[in-house]
């Protein structure tokens, strides 16, 4: 994640923790909880993705079989 990124989420998560439990969170403490979520959460949302991408992909290769099909044309041999 790039460093604006980080900032951002650092600002988001203090904001958080500031206006539901009115807690004031450091810098440095909420950069360690942002690395410990996300070593935590990044394999599991990238599972998540590829998995995703391979159900995108089983039904593009499905419809893209349909459509291969269609365009047979019948011959003398009725294959």
């Amino acid at each position: 994640m790039s460093r604006e990124q980080k900032e951002y989420l650092v600002h988001q998560v203090q904001r958080f923790f500031h206006e539901q439990r009115g807690e004031e969170l450091g810098n440095l403490e909420t950069e360690e909880m942002i690395d410990f979520f996300w070593k935590q959460l990044g394999p599991i949302l990238y599972n998540l993705g590829v998995q995703d991408a391979r159900k995108l992909l089983q039904e593009r290769f499905a419809s893209l079989e349909d459509e291969l099909y269609v365009l047979e044309k019948p011959s003398a041999s009725g294959r």
